[in-house]
């Protein structure tokens, strides 16, 4: 199994930035992908970014190209969202996600998930 706990959401102007973190604890692998997807009430979850290890081959979301911006502190194993010029629309829960092998924009590919954490973007 493998443990997800994410932090850094809360509530920020249109304009500005966030930084969402998940730590992973648990079973290791000798690959595995982060991914953070986003869901708003009454939509399905959307892809926003991945990360893989160890090639750390990193894929996004279009909406989110040259705004969001994925790392990964494999010392502490923690993947970083960096969330820059937000916008309303981009106000949602934030999961962080976990699968052994390559990175992939689907959610049902990933096996583990975080509790997730709210981000709101105010006009």
């Amino acid at each position: 199994q493998v443990q997800l706990v994410e932090s850094g959401g809360g509530w920020v102007q249109a304009g500005g930035s966030l930084r969402l973190s998940c730590t992973a604890s648990g079973r290791t692998f000798s690959s595995i992908a982060m991914g953070w997807f986003r869901q708003v009430p009454g939509q399905e979850r959307e892809f926003v970014t991945a990360i893989g290890w160890p090639d750390a081959n990193t894929i996004y979301g279009d909406y989110v190209k040259g705004r969001f911006t994925t790392s990964r502190d494999n010392a502490q194993n923690t993947v970083h969202l960096q969330m820059n010029s937000l916008k309303p629309e981009n106000t949602a829960v934030y999961y962080c996600a976990a699968r052994s092998g390559s990175v992939r924009p689907d959610a049902w590919a990933y096996t583990y998930w975080g509790q997730g954490t709210q981000v709101t973007v105010s006009s």
